[in-house]
C-alpha cells in the first residue's frame, strides 16, 4: 500500500476538501451474484411472472405499466434479485429462441422478430455469445438430438 501527501482543493461554495493520506485499495468485483430472490416485492414477482409468460418486454415497457422510472425499477429489480433487469430480460428472450429454434420451423429472422429483435444480425450475434453457436448451428444440433 502507498502513501501519499494529502492535497487539498477548494469547491465553488468555498468549502475545501482534502484527500486521504493513504490511497485505498481499488476493490476488484466478486463473482456474479446467483438469481436467488428470498421474497421479492410483489412488483418484482409480478414482472417475473409476466415476462416468463413469452411475452416481449423492455424496460420501458414495464416502468410504465408499474408507474415507475425506468431508472428507479432497474435499481429496484437489481436489489430485489441480485441480477441486472436488462441482463435478465435479454437471457429470457434468448432461452425463449433456443425453445422456439429447437421446437418449430420458424425462420430466424422470425424468432429474432417474436422475441423483440428489430434486426435479425443483432439477435444472430447476441445468440451466439451466448450460446457460443450459430442459432441455425444449434438448429440443426437440437434436430440430430431428437431421433
Amino acid at each position: 500500500m502507498r502513501t501519499s501527501n494529502p492535497v487539498s482543493f477548494s469547491r465553488r461554495n468555498g468549502a475545501s476538501v482534502t484527500t486521504p493520506d493513504v490511497a485505498s485499495p481499488i476493490p476488484t468485483p466478486g463473482p456474479p451474484l446467483p438469481f436467488t430472490p428470498e421474497k421479492p416485492e410483489a412488483r418484482v414477482r409480478k414482472i417475473l411472472r409476466m415476462v416468463e409468460t413469452g411475452t416481449t418486454f423492455t424496460i420501458r415497457n414495464l416502468a410504465l405499466e408499474f408507474h415507475l422510472s425506468p431508472s428507479y425499477l432497474q435499481r429496484l429489480f437489481k436489489h430485489q434479485t441480485g441480477v441486472s433487469m436488462g441482463e435478465w430480460l435479454n437471457e429470457q428472450r434468448l432461452q425463449r429462441a433456443a425453445h422456439l429454434l429447437a421446437s418449430t420451423y420458424m425462420s430466424v429472422k422470425e424468432i429474432a422478430h417474436a422475441i423483440g429483435y428489430e434486426h435479425a444480425s443483432s439477435f444472430i450475434r447476441a445468440f451466439e455469445r451466448r450460446f457460443a453457436q450459430s442459432p441455425s448451428h444449434y438448429r440443426k444440433q437440437s434436430d440430430s438430438t431428437k431421433c
